[in-house]
């Protein structure tokens, strides 16, 4: 099983654990109304636990990027938590909402209050905080509204990244209203124990996060700057190679590593993998870009030489190595880039490990072909050319008939996701250990 897939099934276990060790689902006497409200504050706890972890790993961790296995599992988990806590608060939400609903229709029947607790009871702070009880239920329900919106537009694969961006910009400031929604709202007793701990723990570190993120500070101290130095276009492959030269901020890079580009602070950043090992006395990257959206579509026309370019990274644990005595390189479409920076360091430094490179393609140029054959020629890479309407698709059973030795190989691939998963479940359906086929995501959203 995946690290991420473990943390995130952790990380709600032992919230669970500990909002059971305060309270139960369970509770006497057990009616609609007594299970309404337990299950809201569980609701309430896993939403909004979830929601911080999201907003902490927004901030790119480099400590727990590593133990994640890469940036882009980070921020597969990261999507996924988001789901989780749409999901957790839309219940909360039915539950905490929907019932006054169905009491003002008549469905349900309101029990009667067992009389107000006496004010003289409660502590100052207790009593601060219910002083705010209207003001927070008002602000939690116009919040999820509105971060249920800016969550399904994050999902929608067709919304543009840039709007999806900007959008992006509202979830902090909606957090922090959460943030007060949960202080509020969240059971008294609760924050002396266990689960109020580890919430008080999380809504600081989500909170630090969303100031973070608003004032622009996430990713300040691995940010540099470069000059494009050389732009190469490949018309037929509708592909833009972007050579810079970068600061001394710049702390070096692995290939199979990538870094958010900023070319016009309007769009923002995007990422692209790096194309190129790295010369300390040099100090430059080369990006390869291709056309799939508005952004890079309109890069060969906006970029030119001598531009500023601001550069965030490095990023990603992509990083070839294993114990393997043998490796299989799969890189489909532009999912050849970190594999064109990892011949670049092979060329200056050779391997002792004997390499296949599959180059999956529905498109061709001439140019840019006998760069990769003199990449790999000069790497030592043995080269398979496979051009999709004249070779037809790349499977298991091909690859495995093209390496006779493939089960002693690791499989590292780039390319599209569902060609990748397709490879990995034929290749497992052989006996092939999944351990050993590693996969850049490489999905930011």
């Amino acid at each position: 099983m995946r690290p991420a897939n473990i943390f995130f099934m952790a990380f709600v276990a032992v919230l669970t654990l500990a909002w059971l060790l305060a309270d139960s689902l369970w509770p006497e006497p057990f009616t609609y109304f007594s299970f309404r409200h337990v299950f809201v504050q569980y609701s309430g706890v896993i939403a909004m636990g979830v929601m911080s972890l999201a907003m902490i790993l927004a901030l790119r961790p480099k400590w727990l990027e590593t133990r994640l296995n890469g940036l882009d599992k980070m921020y597969r988990l990261h999507k996924w938590l988001g789901i989780t806590a749409l999901v957790m608060a839309t219940l909360h939400w039915w539950w905490a909402r929907g019932t006054k609903w169905m009491v003002g229709w008549g469905w349900l029947d309101k029990p009667a209050r067992g009389g107000p607790r006496p004010e003289e009871t409660l502590g100052t702070l207790e009593a601060a905080l219910r002083s705010q009880r209207g003001l927070a239920e008002t602000v939690g329900e116009w919040g999820f509204y509105a971060f249920a919106i800016l969550l399904v537009l994050a999902l929608i694969k067709r919304f543009p990244y840039r709007l999806f961006s900007k959008a992006h910009r509202f979830i902090p400031p909606l957090y922090l209203l959460m943030v007060f929604h949960t202080v509020v709202l969240m059971e008294f007793d609760y924050w002396l124990q266990p689960v109020g701990i580890l919430m008080a723990l999380l809504l600081a570190g989500g909170t630090v996060a969303s100031v973070y993120s608003l004032t622009g500070r996430i990713g300040a101290v691995r940010r540099s700057t470069a000059t494009v130095d050389r732009l190469t276009r490949y018309p037929s492959l509708q592909a833009l190679e972007i050579s810079a030269v970068v600061d001394n901020h710049w702390p070096g890079h692995a290939a199979g590593q990538f870094a958010f580009v900023t070319s016009d602070r309007r769009e923002g950043a995007h990422p692209f993998t790096i194309a190129s090992g790295w010369d300390p006395q040099q100090r430059r990257v080369v990006f390869i870009t291709k056309a799939l959206g508005d952004y890079t579509s309109r890069l060969p026309e906006e970029l030119r030489e001598g531009m500023t370019l601001e550069i965030e990274g490095p990023y990603g644990c992509f990083d070839f190595r294993d114990d393997r005595p043998r490796q299989v390189w799969i890189g489909a479409g532009i999912g050849i880039t970190p594999f064109v920076a990892r011949m670049k360091e092979l060329a200056a430094e050779p391997g002792d490990k004997p390499v296949d490179l599959f180059h999956v393609t529905s498109d061709t140029d001439p140019e840019a072909m006998a760069k990769l054959r003199a990449d790999a020629a000069a790497a030592g890479i043995r080269l398979h050319l496979i051009i999709s309407p004249r070779d037809g698709r790349l499977d298991a059973d091909r690859l495995r008939s093209l390496v006779p030795d493939w089960q002693q190989a690791s499989v590292w691939f780039c390319g599209p996701a569902g060609f990748g998963q397709q490879l990995r479940r034929g290749l497992t359906a052989l006996g092939y250990p999944a351990s050993r086929f590693h996969q850049e995501l490489f999905q930011m959203r």
